[in-house]
């Protein structure tokens, strides 16, 4: 988000489908489409790819090729089964810089546990203290 404010091309890869999740998230919506999604999503473009299929793994490869920075919150390991983590992207790109997201880290007792926002805010205990309203 704050890369493509300043002024970054941004491309959001989605998986096929619904996309992103929070797609539909809402109310409120802005013409058939959830407020929020529209407001974390303001200034990119955004490409439905299926990583699992040959053709996706080189729409990726192409991308990273062509990209600066490369970010990514999947599962520690789990684009290594596709040949798309940052090793394999390195060899396409070496001036490539990459960033993974986990929402517990590489490593520890939670790392291949997924998470987000609110999963994060509920184990901290900060949904405990602003309430259900």
């Amino acid at each position: 988000m704050i890369l493509a404010d300043y002024g970054a091309d941004v491309i959001k890869v989605e998986k096929p489908g619904q996309g992103d999740d929070t797609r539909t998230w809402g109310p409120p919506y802005v013409e058939d489409q959830s407020a929020y999604f529209l407001s974390i999503n303001r200034n990119k473009q955004s490409i439905a790819v299926d990583m699992s299929r040959k053709q996706g793994q080189t729409i990726i490869r192409e991308l990273a090729r062509k990209s600066d920075i490369v970010m990514e919150n999947y599962l520690p390991g789990q684009l290594k089964k596709f040949g798309l983590e940052y090793k394999d992207l390195q060899l396409i790109n070496d001036r490539l810089i990459y960033c993974s997201i986990t929402g517990y880290g590489s490593q520890g007792p939670y790392s291949r546990r997924p998470g987000y926002d609110l999963i994060i805010q509920a184990l901290g205990g900060m949904m405990s203290i602003t309430g259900s309203s």
